[in-house]
């Protein structure tokens, strides 16, 4: 079942409280989703690191496609 930007949206706070965070949904059916995120939490950490901290943020979500961009 796909997941609503409103949900998408709080798994990412819940994660990433602290965070700036913009969401797109990518074709319009709730299933194919971009989120840019810019936190404190992903100063020092690799790319390959902040990115999964933010696919362990909605692990337990169903989402077909996800593009992420991080950020401090």
């Amino acid at each position: 079942m796909p997941i609503t930007q409103d949900a998408l949206e709080a798994a990412l706070r819940q994660g990433f409280p602290d965070a700036t965070i913009a969401i797109i949904d990518l074709a319009g059916d709730n299933d194919h989703w971009a989120v840019e995120l810019r936190s404190p939490v992903f100063a020092g950490k690799s790319r390959l690191a902040q990115h999964r901290m933010v696919q362990d943020a909605v692990a337990n979500h169903n989402i077909h496609a996800l593009s992420i961009k991080t950020g401090v």
